[in-house]
């Protein structure tokens, strides 16, 4: 048999990014059996290259080194090539970005990392040139790495083994340990929770008391009160977890601050180049202080949880401008990520035709190319920015740079005019555009990010009152279980791929899995939904909660073993996988409370309540499940009707059309919706289908009254009377402690420029009263 590591293995691999270097004179391994035995066998170390297709500078690196027969002669003769895709290993790509973040200082992709055969790691980095560059600082060029190792593996063996000893204990430590299990400092340096600490075995106490107002002031004091977003330079990233805890907090600790750093944030991404004018959809990041040039590449993660977040800013204040933000971004998601079966994809590149942005950048010689009347693309070009000098290499990424009112003064015309000739002038550059070479698409089809996805479509649908949205939210869960979901094992593969299936579902497949498959619930009153979402609750705490350590691991029990098993506690580029599991368990403790759910998302939280209290910020999602679990959730029953009567629910929604309107204007941060059949009766079908003898106290007794679709509020253990409105209903709480009810709209919201009417914008910005 030929030596499989003589050659190039990855077109035998259906990842784009692996795909992408099959053709490399680079003897590329995946990360499988035969590649690490292989290395043990010869003794060799391995170089570990991760990236992700859409990753600028991974195309850069490769075309500079790993398309160079030089480097490839070095990297095959004295190393184990592995290249990983991180949207397929993020339990990898975790474990050493970790070790690159303490070594360092820094990570990112491309993440290179030179390890022995058995993976210890002894030297990291990110990007390195070919050879040494003074143009791009210190860094030393990538062939002289190699060399010095290729000749020092041997010569200096000992050295290089001691300090991979070193570095994985400090990953162990960082990564695995608590103090539960014995460990000292784990993930961010701060010791976790000690017996006789403040937090209580349920989080009930100590630390989620104030977790929540912890974070809105550590985020209120990192937003960036000029240009929005946090902290004072480039780049910037949406960071949409901090913003929603800032929305929650405007409400449940009546923290005005909160409101208006969340609405300077929303406002400045959507006004810069991040947001994509055109096509809808946000781009990666921001490389400026003022969210004018972006990383162009598009993350389904991204766009899913900014979805989300753009439908509860639009709940909650009632701006016209973030529910067309969220139509626009869920419009992106159907057109551009779909698959024709439902499932939705992962990335759009940043690059075509060899180009960053190539795609989404414009001159004054395109628009006025691309629009027929003179005056309808003069009024784009000032809308938009677009200049000779341009803003990026000498083009324009769009931005709103000119409000309607301003443009309609500066034309001497009414606004209705300016609106109507930049609707015509989008059309016509967006049909432009369509004709240009599209960023490649990288279709893989991750249970992680589509769980994302579906909460944002799901909760997007119900607050913009557009069932579509719904149903690609319906339509892709149903891929994700078709095709990832093994029913029989309650096992969850993470990717498919034109057919084929690979790789263990990690904790934020499940968690993100079932958080969306929780919200659809909501959003549709579909039993199926709730049932699924507590199948994947309990394997999280079958296979990712760990009782001795008491806390989530990113891996499942019986996972590979790795150098060390990761926990996820901080929010990155997504948030935080055991944050959003245990604010899951938190709340699906309600309908399952035989479970444990609410007993393993406690234990987390106080294991980890050190890290809460010291840098809220970085731990934001942990924080929010602490709050949760300190107070309670808001829950909101809703009977819903059988579906005679004329409008009893629309099409595709099980709730009440005149309640789901209730409940789209009606901020209610961090609440459960739960839907229930209108009879004791009618309950029985879905008690099986969630295998309970009993119905749930959420369920209990809370059935329709009078023969019309009912409303109960509940709070701690109180709960509202009966009520055939929401607005009743929730006046109840309000009438009780006033902590979690906000409305969108109406007389008496508007707070100092952050108006519940649509007026009032923040100063400096250019947007429209629209």
């Amino acid at each position: 048999m030929a030596d499989p590591l003589s050659r190039n293995r990855l077109n035998s691999e259906e990842s784009p990014y692996l795909r992408q270097h099959a053709d490399n004179p680079v003897n590329w391994q995946p990360w499988d059996d035969a590649a690490l035995s292989g290395a043990r066998e010869t003794d060799r170390p391995i170089f570990l290259s991760v990236g992700y297709s859409a990753c600028h500078w991974c195309h850069v690196m490769e075309e500079e080194s790993f398309e160079d027969n030089e480097v490839a002669g070095v990297l095959n003769e004295s190393f184990v090539p592995i290249k990983v895709d991180r949207e397929e290993r993020p339990d990898l790509d975790r474990i050493y970005q970790t070790i690159c973040g303490l070594v360092t200082g820094g990570g990112g992709w491309p993440l290179s990392v030179w390890l022995t055969p058995d993976g210890e790691p002894f030297y990291v980095g990110t990007y390195f040139p070919k050879t040494e560059d003074p143009r791009r600082g210190n860094v030393p060029g990538f062939l002289d790495i190699c060399r010095s190792f290729a000749s020092s593996w041997d010569a200096d063996r000992e050295e290089i083994e001691n300090r991979a000893d070193q570095w994985t204990d400090a990953l162990r430590d960082r990564l695995e340990t608590t103090p539960a299990s014995g460990g000292g400092a784990t993930e961010g340096g701060e010791a976790g929770a000690t017996e006789g600490g403040e937090a209580g075995e349920d989080g009930s106490d100590g630390v989620g008391a104030d977790s929540l107002d912890s974070v809105a002031t550590a985020a209120i004091r990192a937003t960036d009160n000029e240009y929005g977003g946090f902290g004072s330079g480039g780049p910037k990233f949406p960071q949409p977890w901090r913003v929603d805890a800032l929305l929650r907090a405007s409400v449940a600790v009546e923290n005005d601050d909160a409101l208006r750093a969340a609405t300077a944030s929303l406002d400045a991404m959507a006004a810069g180049g991040v947001y994509d004018h055109l096509g809808g959809g946000f781009h990666r990041y921001a490389t400026d202080r003022e969210w004018t040039v972006p990383h162009f590449e598009k993350m389904l993660y991204d766009n899913g949880e900014l979805l989300a977040l753009y439908a509860a800013a639009y709940q909650q204040t009632g701006r016209d401008r973030y529910a067309r933000i969220v139509r626009e971004t869920a419009d992106f998601l159907r057109g551009e990520l779909r698959h024709d079966d439902g499932g939705l994809f992962s990335t759009l590149d940043a690059q075509s035709e060899g180009e960053e942005g190539t795609f989404y950048v414009w001159t004054p010689a395109t628009v006025d190319a691309a629009i027929d009347d003179d005056r309808t693309a003069a009024i784009a070009k000032d809308r938009f920015g677009v200049t000779d000098a341009g803003n990026f290499e000498g083009k324009t990424v769009l931005t709103a740079s000119s409000s309607i009112p301003d443009l309609a003064d500066a034309y001497d015309c009414p606004e209705s005019e300016v609106v109507d000739r930049l609707d015509d002038a989008r059309a016509a550059l967006f049909a432009a555009r369509s004709d240009r070479v599209r960023p490649a698409r990288d279709e893989k089809v991750l249970a992680s990010w589509n769980g994302l996805a579906i909460r944002g479509l799901a909760r997007a649908g119900l607050v913009v009152g557009n069932d579509e949205y719904v149903n690609l939210a319906a339509d892709a869960l149903s891929f994700v279980r078709e095709h990832l979901w093994d029913a029989e094992a309650a096992r969850l593969s993470r990717r498919y791929k034109d057919g084929d299936v690979k790789g263990t579902g990690y904790l934020d497949d499940y968690a993100f899995l079932a958080r969306g498959a929780f919200e659809l619930y909501g959003a549709t009153g579909d039993v199926d939904h709730l049932a699924f979402a507590v199948d994947l609750a309990e394997v999280i705490v079958g296979s990712f909660y760990d009782a001795d350590a008491r806390t989530l691991y990113m891996t499942p029990a019986d996972g590979e073993a790795l150098v060390t098993r990761p926990q996820e506690l901080k929010d990155q580029s997504t948030p935080s996988s055991a944050g959003v599991a245990a604010s899951l368990l938190a709340d699906l403790d309600a309908f399952a409370p035989s479970a444990g759910f609410s007993d393993a998302a406690g234990a987390v939280v106080d294991t980890h309540a050190d890290r809460i209290r010291g840098r809220p910020l970085e731990h934001t999602s942990l924080a929010l499940a602490a709050h949760t679990l300190a107070h309670g959730s808001t829950e909101v029953v809703v009977t819903m009707g059988d579906g005679t009567d004329a409008g009893a629910a629309t099409a595709g929604v099980g709730l009440p059309e005149s309640i789901r309107a209730s409940l789209a204007s009606t901020s209610l941060p961090g609440a459960v919706l739960a839907p229930r059949p209108p009879t004791e009766s009618g309950l029985d079908a879905w008690l099986e289908t969630l295998g309970l003898d009993e119905a749930p106290p959420i369920w209990r007794g809370r059935n329709e009254r009078d023969g019309d679709p009912t409303v109960y509020v509940c709070e701690g253990r109180a709960c509202s009377p009966p009520s055939h409105s929401v607005a009743d209903a929730l006046s109840w709480l309000d009438d009780g402690d006033g902590s979690f009810i906000g409305s969108a709209g109406g007389d008496g919201d508007a707070i100092d420029g952050v108006g519940g009417d649509g007026d009032g914008d923040a100063d400096g910005l250019p947007f429209d009263p629209d």
